[in-house]
């Protein structure tokens, strides 16, 4: 069987987004494929990093990662929230290699979303016992820099260069997994073409615990309220982009403002 695409569930992010629980939810079918575990080169059975870790090592080391071994009809997916900031080549190189693949990206409230990618560094950079609030220092435009909150934040400019050569892509509001989750899982399987019927007595079992789990998010961690205040206008426009040009409505950050 000649496969159409490399990869044919593709998410673009955003980074998170709860894209490791969607990818496990997913994972959850028999036609779905999760390559194995090639840490470091990968991360996990989840993120490929082709382009942006693994370029180098060429398409045919990527298709041969990406193909299920004992059934090619199997969809293989890809969840690498980096992918969301490619420049047009790649993009372009990526609708040559996979032009049938349906992409995924997940929108989270860009207040939301910062807040958490910081702590996800800091805790890679300091370890989970460093309990000092995050505070407009130094130390938190360092790990502005490091967790590269405009370039994964622009998610109209990001969505637009995608749309241009998927224009059907699948767009979704991370909170909608919070408020109803059944039902965005069930939009998402119809739209992928998959069929809750199929789910085998296991993953059965995993989707109803997935289901019924906390939607995998970073922990709350002390931070001063001038950061976030800083981080709510550096991301304002981001939310008004998606408001205005998607009628995409976010409600996270309006908490966490609330609580500061």
């Amino acid at each position: 069987m000649t496969r159409e695409n490399v990869t044919d569930i593709l998410c673009i992010g955003c980074q998170k987004g709860s894209t490791s629980w969607l990818h496990s939810v997913l994972n959850s079918f028999p036609a779905t494929y999760s390559f194995p575990d090639s840490s470091p080169v990968t991360s996990t059975v989840k993120e490929a990093h082709f382009w942006d870790w693994n370029h180098h090592r060429g398409v045919e080391w990527y298709r041969t990662l990406m193909t299920p071994p004992r059934d090619p009809a199997q969809l293989s997916m890809d969840f690498t929230p980096e992918y969301a900031y490619l420049p047009p080549d790649q993009i372009a190189e990526c609708k040559e290699l996979s032009p049938g693949a349906r992409v995924i990206y997940i929108l989270r409230d860009p207040l939301a979303r910062a807040v958490s990618a910081l702590r996800m560094h800091m805790l890679w950079r300091y370890g989970k016992d460093h309990a000092e609030p995050l505070r407009k220092d130094d130390a938190f435009f360092e790990l502005m820099r490091d967790a590269r909150l405009m370039a994964h934040g622009d998610y109209l400019h990001n969505l637009r260069a995608w749309q241009r050569h998927y224009p059907d892509m699948i767009v979704l509001n991370y909170e909608d997994f919070h408020t109803d989750r059944a039902g965005s899982v069930e939009r998402i399987v119809a739209q992928l073409g998959l069929d809750m019927a199929t789910l085998l007595p296991a993953g059965r079992q995993r989707m109803d615990r997935l289901m019924t789990s906390r939607v995998w998010e970073s922990e709350k961690f002390p931070i001063d309220r001038a950061a976030l205040m800083f981080l709510h206008g550096l991301t304002w426009r981001f939310r008004q982009d998606c408001d205005s040009a998607l009628s995409m409505r976010f409600t996270e950050g309006d908490r966490l403002l609330a609580e500061a």
